[in-house]
């Protein structure tokens, strides 16, 4: 039996990856898990009970792309979050999570070739694992642009041959991102909105961090793109309640852009979508429609931006994220980082070569590590203590 080639060459996933390199050795004390971007902190305890209200919903298919209800909580979160007015009918559809439709994108949007050649999808590396996959299944030839110090860890499109770009297709874009915590400019989005106008390619803005900030509200690429009079099918834009509202169980997001492109999008999901239960529609349309638990959230993630700018300060390197709630820590190798701090202390992080692409000395994750501040506060500023004494025990704190 034969089966198709183009997933034979992918490497393996981050974290079975992880296990490989960890799991045969010992932890050297408690184990404290700071590897996956999986919220600890509690989410709106109100959800629980509308779920139990709504509960007969299981007894039905669910709306395909999302409840009326849903989509017109998203639209209006969208117009008090940027000040853009979409419509729910035409310019929203509900996710079963981002990662769903930053796939599905590509897939309903993706042409088979551009200017009679094998159609680009640019992501920026470091990346989030699905921009590869999703374009790959498409066909596409996927670019890994480096996004790192030298590029304020943003992926610099514009710096990319005429030959790369008249074959660019879609450009993925994480902002705030996995995993430096780089926020894009409204300078970034406006060169970047002027470059897919030149060459006619699509964003797919990744903004799924976006309410977990240090202290100013990350801009959006639909906000800027109305701001420019852009054609308002050049942006899609991806939306979770996993951060925002410690709610990855639910696998609820949102997609939004132009209306054409939203309807490709709805197309393929009626035939192949995974929607959302009604029971948690219902649930979600309540949280996206609540401000409180966010802004009690952030506060929670700016005292955690405090307690590990204290405890790394003096590390070489070491810069605090804009927003996000993951540190990307300098190492001289992440594998051997990781390892060590593993069979030392207990506490697992994430070498970060696995997040990105590239030979041996040529990877862009190669000397850091990626450690998620979702632990409790205080366990947390343990834990990183144990870090910062086992990996840069020669730096004097002063």
């Amino acid at each position: 039996m034969k089966f198709p080639e183009r997933f034979s060459n992918l490497p393996a996933y981050a974290f079975p990856r992880l296990r490989s390199l960890l799991d045969a050795h010992a932890p050297g004390g408690d184990v404290v898990h700071m590897t996956i971007g999986e919220p600890k902190h509690q989410f709106p305890q109100w959800v629980g009970q509308i779920i139990a209200d709504n509960v007969a919903g299981f007894n039905s298919y669910p709306a395909n792309d999302g409840t009326d209800e849903l989509r017109g909580a998203i639209t209006d979160w969208i117009a008090r979050r940027y000040g853009v007015t979409l419509d729910p009918a035409q310019n929203v559809m509900a996710l079963n999570g981002t990662r769903e439709g930053l796939y599905n994108a590509a897939m309903a949007l993706c042409p088979e070739t551009k200017n009679g050649a094998q159609p680009v999808v640019l992501s920026p590396n470091p990346f989030y694992q699905v921009y590869m996959i999703g374009a790959i299944s498409v066909g596409a030839q996927p670019v890994f642009v480096s996004a790192t110090a030298a590029t304020g860890h943003l992926p610099d499109y514009t710096g990319l041959s005429p030959e790369v770009l008249n074959r660019t297709a879609v450009a993925y874009i994480c902002s705030p991102a996995n995993p430096q915590g780089a926020v894009a400019s409204r300078q970034y989005w406006t060169d970047l909105l002027a470059l897919a106008e030149q060459y006619d390619f699509r964003i797919f803005a990744d903004e799924c961090y976006c309410e977990i900030y240090r202290d100013t509200p990350p801009i959006g690429a639909l906000q800027v793109a109305q701001e420019l009079g852009a054609d308002p099918e050049r942006v899609l834009s991806f939306h979770s309640l996993s951060k925002r509202s410690n709610l990855p169980g639910l696998r609820s997001g949102f997609v939004a852009g132009g209306p054409k492109s939203i309807a490709a999008m709805k197309q393929l999901r009626a035939y192949s979508g995974a929607p959302l239960p009604g029971p948690l529609q219902a649930a979600a349309a309540a949280v996206w429609a609540d401000e409180d638990h966010v802004r009690e959230n952030r506060a929670l993630y700016q005292e955690k931006y405090r307690v590990a700018d204290a405890v790394m300060a003096g590390v070489p390197g070491y810069t605090g994220p804009e927003a996000g709630f993951f540190l990307w820590l300098p190492v001289a190798n992440g594998e051997q980082a990781a390892l060590k701090l593993w069979q030392e202390t207990g506490v697992r992080v994430l070498p970060g070569a696995y997040l990105a692409q590239g030979a041996p000395g040529q990877n862009p994750g190669e000397g850091f590590i990626r450690v998620a501040m979702v632990a409790p506060k205080d366990d947390m500023e343990r834990a990183l203590i144990t870090l910062r004494e086992c990996l840069y025990n020669q730096v004097d704190r002063g």
